[in-house]
């Protein structure tokens, strides 16, 4: 699996434009791939568990990260996040 450390330091452009969520990187599992795209794969969990570790309830959290984070497509390199089993 891809790190995180190893994405920041590619110095031979292979993940060239790939988009990272700003204050997520405990939640970053991976790489993954839409089409010709590298995209950031995240634990939507885990960035709860960051947002509720600022100070929000989990209301707050889901409503913020819904909203601010799922809900901002920035072009075909947004970010995914992985929803756990008890959500499927």
């Amino acid at each position: 699996m891809i790190t995180l450390a190893e994405v920041q330091s590619d110095t031979e452009g292979v993940y060239e434009g790939l988009l990272l969520a700003d204050g997520f990187d405990a939640a970053f599992i991976g790489v993954g791939q839409q089409f010709s795209n590298f995209v950031g794969v995240y634990n939507k969990d885990k960035c709860l568990s960051i947002l509720k570790d600022q100070g929000m309830s989990y209301e707050e959290a889901l409503e913020y990260f819904d909203f601010n984070v799922t809900g901002s497509y920035v072009g075909p390199q947004t970010p995914i996040f992985m929803l756990s089993n008890h959500f499927v």
